[in-house]
């Protein structure tokens, strides 16, 4: 049972930078894989980085490769994207996500946190 809370988003302009952050309320944090995901009118929603519980590794999706870097902090039972260059087709809403490596789909969600970006 996780709770999840996003934070940071807003409105930038194309070429900054935004740092989401996901609060975790659970006692067991370091025993999920957290994702990051966004969803844009019209679209279907997408996983944007992943960062798994164990080894540090992590996903990004090639559309952001190079400029979005996932982290987390499970002292702190904290997820956070760094979002930079941003570009206008970044606009979304994204969420916070947790799942049990055993389990394949993500089923602990935040409520999202909207992030615009303006040219």
């Amino acid at each position: 049972q996780v709770q999840l809370v996003e934070s940071g988003g807003g409105l930038v302009q194309a070429g900054g930078s935004l740092r989401l952050s996901c609060a975790a309320s659970t006692r067991t944090f370091s025993w999920y894989t957290m994702g990051w995901f966004r969803q844009a009118p019209g679209k279907e929603r997408e996983l944007v980085a992943a960062v798994s519980n164990k080894d540090g590794n992590t996903y990004y999706t090639d559309s952001v490769k190079g400029r979005f870097t996932i982290s987390r902090d499970n002292a702190k039972n904290t997820v956070y994207l760094q979002m930079n260059s941003l570009k206008v087709e970044d606009t979304a809403v994204y969420y916070c996500a947790a799942r049990a490596d055993v389990v394949s789909t993500y089923n602990y969600w935040g409520q999202g946190t909207q992030v615009t970006v303006s040219s």
